[in-house]
């Protein structure tokens, strides 16, 4: 049996909406788990992204490029998601390592 590593919890609730980032951040405001910060910024960043180019890929009027967000946020969270699930700390792809230098305060 693998050991779970410790802020496991709070990894995975960073990645339901940017609400679950706030929350996964007061929840590990106290112990500050390496685990759980490493998730929580890449949960952020993906939600962060999501929510600066959605108003900007509606206003084109074109289901291709609106689209094509979709498809790059829900690729991004299921392969960040999935790390979180299987205890792994490997950067999203393109945008994970920024996410890490970007918010390195949280």
């Amino acid at each position: 049996m693998s050991q779970n590593p410790s802020g496991k919890s709070a990894a995975i609730v960073a990645y339901f909406t940017i609400i679950g980032s706030i929350i996964a951040i007061f929840m590990n405001s106290e112990h500050r788990y390496k685990f759980a910060r490493f998730h929580i910024r890449q949960a952020f960043g993906i939600h962060f992204i999501f929510i600066v180019f959605a108003p900007l890929a509606s206003g084109f009027n074109n289901w291709m490029i609106t689209f094509s967000l979709y498809i790059f946020y829900m690729v991004l969270w299921f392969f960040g998601f999935f790390n979180a699930i299987s205890n792994k700390t490997q950067a999203i792809p393109i945008l994970g390592n920024l996410f890490q230098k970007i918010f390195k305060a949280l």
